[in-house]
């Protein structure tokens, strides 16, 4: 017969354990996909404050603005805004120069493909957090070409652009402003589309500055880093001669 002291003290740990467990954070798949970034590490919803509340007259003058800015938008403008659906470190080339290519940098691609991913499992998990819908299902009349199904806050692209625009940047400080301007712009592109509002892209710039100072934190990413600065070193010399 089991003694009833050992009994209580087996539930006294499995209810702790329970508890534990309970107040875990719950690590989704993509989190465990990680290269550079803890778990949870920024999270959108410590960072961000939340977006204007629906039917505020601030959501409002939010929606005001992507319709202006959408309809002064030039057929260019637009056209540079769809061909960067799908976009990588590579679209910064004519701020850094033409021997910036995934052909003649393999392992800066492979390093820089780990920081978009990790920028964007981030705004993912943001963009349940808030939940924001986009500015073409609250006015149809923005719906243009192929529409996307997520929540909007904050802007994957601005975050994610941002993100590999400031690990480059301080790769080639001499060519930071042109960096940064062009991740400023292809954020801004998405409002020219009214795929975002323009505090979806003021947020994922606020994100992507927290993405890489987190990204300082680990060893990993400082010696990939080091090893794509030095291989971008060597092409651009090679340019250059």
């Amino acid at each position: 017969m089991k003694s009833p002291i050992i009994s209580v003290q087996f539930f006294r740990i499995a209810a702790i354990a329970t508890l534990v467990a309970a107040a875990s954070p719950i690590v989704s798949a993509k989190e465990t996909a990680l290269h550079f970034l803890d778990a949870g590490q920024p999270r959108a919803a410590t960072v961000l404050a939340p977006p204007p509340l629906a039917g505020s007259a601030e959501q409002a003058a939010d929606l005001e603005t992507v319709r202006a800015v959408y309809h002064a938008a030039s057929d260019l403008d637009k056209n540079a805004a769809y061909s960067e659906k799908d976009f990588s470190v590579f679209n910064f080339t004519s701020a850094v120069g033409p021997f910036f290519t995934a052909t003649n940098l393999p392992k800066t691609a492979a390093f820089f493909e780990k920081v978009q991913l990790d920028a964007d499992t981030v705004t993912d998990l943001g963009k349940q957090d808030f939940h924001r819908s986009r500015p073409f299902t609250v006015d149809t009349n923005l719906a243009n070409g192929k529409l996307e199904k997520s929540f909007g806050y904050p802007s994957g692209h601005s975050t994610e652009s941002m993100a590999l625009a400031l690990v480059l940047a301080d790769m080639m400080p001499d060519k930071s402003d042109a960096i940064l301007a062009h991740a400023r712009l292809m954020g801004w592109h998405r409002v020219q589309i009214a795929r975002h509002y323009p505090t979806d892209i003021y947020a994922g710039r606020v994100l992507a500055q927290a993405i890489a100072r987190d990204f300082k934190k680990n060893d990993v990413f400082e010696r990939e880093f080091a090893e794509a600065k030095a291989e971008i070193q060597r092409a651009a010399a090679l340019f250059r001669n």
